[in-house]
This record gives C-alpha cells, sequence and structure tokens, in this order.
C-alpha cells in the first residue's frame, strides 16, 4: 500500500486535446499545467520538512512523503508523457504546453526541489544529531560499532546479497524500480582493465541500519560497501557508485484483457508493470565517475536529461524507519479520536449501543481522524454482522488495511453466518492491486460474494448498504464516504461519513450496486450524483445555477484539473459569484483575471492530516460530500458517488469546517494569478486541524 499521508496515485491518461487559450492579462494561459501543479503540491509537502517550527521527526517524516510523491510522479505522470514522446502523440496539453515542453519544464522544477530535498535533509540531520539521534558515516565510526555492523552484515545482509557481473558473458541485469543498487568497479590482480558489477540492495531490509544505543544511523549501502571484500574475494575494489531506477509503473490494462477472467488479467499487468523496460529516471550521487554514468545511460537507454545528481543519500524516503524510534519528544503529541456523542458506547470495548436506532433517529456526519473511525463506520459494520435480523450487507472495497482489518473480518462473520454479503473489490486501485488480490480470495473463501464492478471503469465510490428487517418491513441502512474503508489511513487522512436510514438513499445505493454487480442501464438516481452517468451534469448544472451576482459556490477536493468544469466556474465568477476553492493538490484553475476569475480564490491547506474530504456546496443550503475529485478520470471513467447532506444541522458542521479552513492562516497557501503559490500571512493564527480537533472534542462533550 501507498504510504499513509501519499495522496491518492496520480493519473496518467492523455489530457483531452484542447485549442490553448490565452486570457487577457499577460497572455496567460487560461489553464495552469496540471503536472506542474502536482510538483508545486510536492514543493508544499517539502515546505513542512523544511519547516523550523515543527517536531524533528515530523520534518524527517514529511522529507519521506516528498520523496515517495516524487517517485510516484516519475512512475506515472512522468511515465505517461515519455510514451507519448515515445509514440509521437502531439496532442497539446489544455494549457497550450506540448510533451517536450512539459518534459522539460518538470525536469527544470525537479532540479530545484532536489537542491531544497538535499538541503533539508542536511539540516535535519544536523538537528537530530543535536538531540541524540545521528546520521552517521561508516567511515567515521569506532572499532566497536563497526564490529556491531560487521555481525549485523554477516547475519542480515550478505546471506541476502547477489554480485551480477556484467561483461560479455554476462548481459546487463535488470534494474528493477525504485530499487537501490551498487555499481561496483572490481580489478584482478593480474588484469589491467577493470570490470563493473551491481549489486542491488535488498528492498526488504530497512534503508538506515539504527545503532544499538539507539541513537545513531547508518545507510545500508555504506555498511554493504565497507563489506565488498566478502563479495569479491580476491578482487580489487576500485570504487563503487550507489545509483536508483525509477520505470513507468502504468502499463495499460486493455479493455479486452477485463472481459474474461479480470483477477487473471491483474496478475498479467502486475507482472508487466514489474517488468517494465522504461526507464523515465536514473538518480546518481556526485562520486560516480562519468564512465559508470555513460555505462548506466548506456545500458538503460536514457539521456542525459533523464539523470539527475543528488547532494545527498539516494531515497530519503527510508527516513520511515528513523521515524519509529522511540522519541515521542520529537513528534507530534497524539490527538485521539474522539466518539461521537450519538455513537458512545458503540465501540467494542464498552457495552455496545444499537446504532441502527442512533440512525434511525437522524442522519450522522463523521468527520475523520478527529472523530473515530472504529466507534463509527466500523461499529456499523461490525452490527450488521452481529445483528440476526440483517439479511444483507453490500460494500465497495477499494483500499483497505486488507485481511486483518475489522471490516474485512466482520465480513467474513456475517457471510459464514449465512447473511448475504456482497464485496465489490477494486482489483485495479493503483499500487494495491497485490494486496487486493490476496485479501479478495480470502473473502471468497469465507463465502462473501466477491465481485470486481463494471468493465472499463475503476470503482472508486466509498459505499455500504445494509438490509435489516424490522416491524415496518425491510429498512435500509448506508454509508457514503470520502475516503477508503481503511483503519490505517483513517487516522491519518482527513475525511467524511454519512450513515443514513433515508429510504430514497437506500433505494439509490440498491440500485448502484445492481448496478456494479449485475447488468443494468440505471442512469437516475434519486439522492446520489453518480459517475460516470451524471456526476459531471450535476456538478455543472449546480455550477451554472449560481452563475449570478448572489451566487456561492464551495468546493474542497484533492484535483480540480477538468477543463469543462474550470470553464464553468470562470463563467459563474464572471457573472459575480463568490467561488472559494479548497484544492489540495493539482488545480487548474487560475485565480484573480479580470473579468474571468477575479472572484475566484484558491487555496490549499497541507498539514499533520492529508486533505482527503470532497465537499461540495452550491448556494445556500445544497450540500454535498463524495469520493469524486473534478478530473476526467473520476467524472467520466470511475464509479464515484456524492451524497446531499440534507440535516441543517449537519449542513451547518460543513458549513463550520468550511469557515475553519477559509480562516486558517498557518496550514494554508494562496494561489496566485501567476500560478506561484504562497503562504497565507499570519493574522489570526488559526490551524484548521487543530481547530477541528477540538470542534469534535466539545461535540463529544469531553
Amino acid at each position: 500500500m501507498a504510504l499513509p499521508y501519499e495522496t491518492p496515485a496520480p493519473q496518467s491518461e492523455s489530457p483531452p486535446a484542447a485549442e490553448p487559450t490565452t486570457v487577457a492579462a499577460g497572455g496567460l494561459p487560461r489553464f495552469i499545467n496540471r503536472h506542474l501543479s502536482w510538483l508545486e503540491f510536492d514543493a508544499r509537502v517539502l515546505a513542512i520538512a523544511e519547516d523550523p517550527a515543527r517536531p524533528l521527526l515530523e520534518r524527517a517524516k514529511f522529507l519521506a512523503i516528498f520523496s515517495s510523491n516524487l517517485d510516484e510522479f516519475f512512475q506515472v505522470r512522468v511515465g505517461g508523457l515519455i510514451e507519448q514522446q515515445r509514440a509521437g502523440i502531439g496532442a497539446v496539453s489544455p494549457d497550450g504546453m506540448t510533451v517536450d515542453e512539459q518534459l522539460r519544464a518538470i525536469r527544470a522544477r525537479v532540479l530545484e526541489l532536489a537542491e531544497r530535498q538535499a538541503e533539508a535533509f542536511q539540516v535535519i540531520a544536523a538537528h537530530l544529531g543535536e538531540v541524540g539521534l545521528r546520521y552517521s558515516n561508516y567511515d567515521a565510526l569506532d572499532d566497536d560499532d563497526r564490529a556491531h555492523l560487521d555481525s549485523v552484515f554477516e547475519e542480515r545482509v550478505f546471506p541476502v546479497l547477489t554480485p551480477l557481473a556484467v561483461d560479455p558473458a554476462h548481459p546487463f541485469p535488470y534494474i528493477s524500480d525504485l530499487s537501490l543498487n551498487l555499481a561496483v568497479v572490481v580489478g584482478a590482480p593480474d588484469v589491467a582493465t577493470p570490470r563493473i558489477a551491481r549489486i542491488k540492495v535488498p528492498p526488504l531490509l530497512p534503508r538506515f541500519v539504527v545503532m544499538p544505543d539507539g541513537e545513531r544511523f547508518v545507510p545500508l549501502e555504506q555498511v554493504i560497501a565497507a563489506h565488498l571484500g566478502r563479495l569479491f574475494p580476491g578482487m580489487r575494489i576500485l570504487g563503487h557508485f550507489p545509483f536508483r531506477v525509477t520505470r513507468n509503473a502504468d502499463p495499460t490494462l486493455e479493455e479486452e484483457e477485463q472481459i474474461g477472467d479480470l483477477r487473471v488479467a491483474v496478475q498479467e499487468y502486475l507482472r508487466r508493470r514489474r517488468r517494465s523496460p522504461q526507464v523515465v529516471r536514473l538518480e546518481i550521487d556526485e562520486s560516480m565517475t562519468e564512465e559508470v554514468e555513460r555505462l548506466l545511460m548506456r545500458e538503460l537507454e536514457l539521456s542525459a536529461d533523464d539523470v539527475y545528481t543528488t547532494r545527498g543519500p539516494l531515497d530519503p524516503s527510508g527516513l520511515w524507519t528513523l521515524y519509529e524510534v522511540n522519541r515521542p519528544d520529537l513528534k507530534d503529541r497524539p490527538a485521539p479520536p474522539v466518539t461521537p456523542r450519538q455513537l458512545a458506547g458503540v465501540g467494542a470495548d464498552e457495552l455496545p449501543a444499537d446504532i441502527f436506532r442512533v440512525i434511525d433517529a437522524g442522519d450522522i456526519l463523521v468527520h475523520h481522524p478527529y472523530e473515530s473511525f472504529a466507534a463509527s463506520v466500523e461499529a456499523f459494520i461490525d452490527q450488521a454482522a452481529r445483528d440476526p435480523e440483517v439479511l444483507a450487507i453490500k460494500q465497495t472495497l477499494y483500499r483497505t488495511s486488507g485481511p486483518d482489518s475489522e471490516i474485512v473480518r466482520a465480513l467474513m462473520r456475517a457471510a459464514e453466518s449465512g447473511k448475504q454479503v456482497v464485496a465489490l473489490v477494486e482489483l485495479t486501485a493503483r499500487f494495491d492491486e497485490e494486496a487486493n488480490i490476496t485479501w479478495a480470495a480470502v473473502l471468497e473463501e469465507a463465502g462473501v460474494h466477491v465481485v470486481y464492478g463494471v468493465v472499463g471503469l475503476k470503482t472508486h465510490a466509498k459505499a455500504t448498504l445494509v438490509m435489516r428487517r424490522s416491524s415496518g418491513g425491510i429498512r435500509r441502512y448506508c454509508h457514503v464516504g470520502t475516503g477508503n474503508y481503511n483503519s490505517q489511513t483513517a487516522h491519518l487522512y482527513e475525511d467524511l461519513g454519512l450513515l443514513s436510514a433515508d429510504a430514497e438513499l437506500g433505494e439509490d445505493l440498491t440500485d448502484l450496486f445492481n448496478y456494479l454487480t449485475g447488468y443494468s442501464q440505471q442512469r437516475d438516481f434519486r439522492r446520489l450524483l453518480v459517475a460516470p452517468v451524471g456526476l459531471r451534469s450535476g456538478i455543472l448544472d449546480r455550477i451554472r445555477g449560481q452563475a449570478n451576482p448572489e451566487g456561492r459556490i464551495v468546493i474542497k477536493c484533492n484535483h480540480l484539473v477538468d477543463p469543462e468544469v474550470i470553464n464553468a466556474l470562470y463563467e459563474a465568477s464572471s457573472a459575480g459569484a463568490s467561488i472559494d476553492l479548497i484544492v489540495r493538490s493539482s488545480c487548474g484553475v487560475r485565480p484573480g483575471v479580470p473579468g474571468l476569475s477575479e472572484n475566484i480564490r484558491v487555496r490549499s491547506i497541507v498539514g499533520r492530516y492529508l486533505e482527503h474530504s470532497r465537499i461540495f456546496r452550491f448556494g445556500p443550503d445544497d450540500w454535498y460530500i463524495g469520493s469524486a475529485d473534478l478530473m476526467a478520470r473520476n467524472l467520466d471513467g470511475r464509479i464515484e458517488a456524492a451524497v446531499p447532506v440534507l440535516d441543517r444541522a449537519l449542513r451547518n458542521r460543513l458549513a463550520e469546517a468550511i469557515d475553519v479552513l477559509l480562516r486558517d492562516d498557518r496550514l494554508a497557501w494562496q494561489l496566485g494569478t501567476d500560478g506561484g503559490w504562497r503562504r497565507v500571512p499570519a493574522r489570526e493564527g488559526i490551524h484548521a486541524q487543530e481547530q477541528l480537533y477540538r470542534l469534535a472534542v466539545e461535540r463529544a462533550g469531553r
């Protein structure tokens, strides 16, 4: 699974062809390039690592997150652009850039960010050293420390190393995606010509070796390099140079492959991805000689533009290992989630309340991670599994914490007790495919009906439907959310969920699951906005309905890059509507342009928790939450669902949360007309995530 803070994997599909249109102010493009906008989000993540006011291990963690995000950017977005380049596709992006122009701009920005990353690592490592956590070079250790690392190498590292020679009898080996390697130059005592070998640093071992004192950490590649004599006995070690390769990780799963056994097709897709022939980035450090660099470029079929030289250690994502060190003084203070007052007693460690009776009394809105996922969503599924009056449970599963999750176990218990249980498992959730295949099989073995959705469409909607007997007949209970059914990310992602017994919403979910599991041409829904059949038109109609001087639009999402939606927002702004956009990651809107977008304001909140909820407000009373971002893949290529929030008290809660986010001046960044992001000036000192947690505590009566 991807790192907890990591944003949902970026899409690689080609943007729709569009005539580049310039705006009046300085001839700027009408849209901001989505790939460059994504890099600016990563820059905001890096800024957290650079922030001296944050705890040191939190800064190290965000440096690891930045590195992982950048890896995924190259795997998917750069990989997709290079595929277009090699295929000779001449499409121009909506902002008017060719593929070559985008790749050049990406390289220039990445080089700047890589320099900041190296500087941040040096600063963080130095400060960690001042508080007893020292980044140590093997060469600087004393004899006792080296003896310890000798033991670590012999017991844990040496047995899993395989040196591979490179010569006419040994072709250049396949270098796997994101693997850290050593290029070793060796010489035989009686041969003048040096030889090259490659050693892969074992990915299953921690990136850094923590010393017995728990205070020093040494890069694993340095430990290996210090023991090369054990790997090449009798040879002279002339040099060793770390390098890392990134490959295109998004081969296409063709639609015709999905018509047969989808599980088999996805397994073949994963095999192709593991053996992807296309390298999109080579990372080296400053020690590498030109001869070795040229060899790698030749064998990997790369140009100089594909090579990135760094001053710091390769792959800082390994700093997650360091974050596990028991130093709470160097981390954020824990903020345990609270149980909503209506659900008190629902948790497994307390006397169970009747959650169905609670929902019967009115809709419940839960806000994670401030409010407990375990005491709300997991408790809902658990009681449904235990309740003898429950006849059926239907649920979509996109990313979950796997067979050990409480939700998966509850579904298995429900099936084993004779209930009809349907799990719609999305096998093609990027980078979680292998895990999803594994636990889909586990669910099937327990008697759960596992289905894989609609051919050609990922199921990204977050929905659960429970059918239960009551005195008045069959009653439907629903959960529709913005985040995955994943207890791990529920502690780190900010998300919303609605629990409801609304009859029309229940009928909608019944129709939606029938569409997903059977043959249905359902296009009309009572409450839900569903993609790909009605979400786009529903959003556009509501935006256009606010195109007047009294209009009000607020959208909170992860990505907003769809040209049609952006043009509708421009039209509404031109008509006088007041528009606030809270966009965490990539945003194609250019705000503040006179006559076009002068009434549009765009901000991004980047903090301890990953802002992941999608909230849509049109006018004073039309509120939705849902799973979809405003981009082509979500609106047209996925099953998504947005649910209206009808209860006035719950709408007021959403309005309160939006107000906090719009007033934040501690985590917020503002997007300028020039496409640059700048920190919001500190005036009130409002930290949105801390304030939302305080509000949750107050509501819980604690």
